[in-house]
């Protein structure tokens, strides 16, 4: 038990990282770019996908359903570097780095599953 006790507080004690990550379908090589305030959510993403309850991406979960699990790839692309910036907030800063990995890997249609956001 005192195992249990002990990983607990090792997990609250690790800081909290925001950051870009990649879903990659390797039958297809089509991805998606998603964000996060908190790395450590990817587990619940992941759990998502496989619950059949993922609602960002219609398209990614329908495909998830299609392959199956074993089909994709989990990547960290980048992590949010702290900003001393007290202008902008780390939402503003994650969005703009979501962008940046959005414009570079262009996911969109036949490539994959994010939708173009109509400004």
């Amino acid at each position: 038990m005192d195992r249990k006790r002990e990983l607990k507080q090792q997990y609250k004690e690790t800081p909290v990282e925001a950051g870009i990550f990649q879903i990659m379908n390797q039958q297809n090589n089509k991805i998606f770019i998603g964000s996060t305030k908190n790395l450590k959510t990817l587990n619940g993403i992941k759990f998502m996908l496989e619950n059949n309850g993922f609602t960002t991406s219609k398209a990614l979960q329908t495909e998830w359903n299609q392959f199956g699990k074993d089909a994709f790839t989990f990547e960290l692309l980048e992590k949010l570097k702290k900003n001393d910036d007290p202008f902008i907030t780390e939402k503003e800063a994650l969005a703009e780095l979501e962008e940046k990995w959005l414009e570079k890997m262009q996911p969109y249609g036949e490539l994959g599953y994010n939708q173009k956001q109509i400004r």
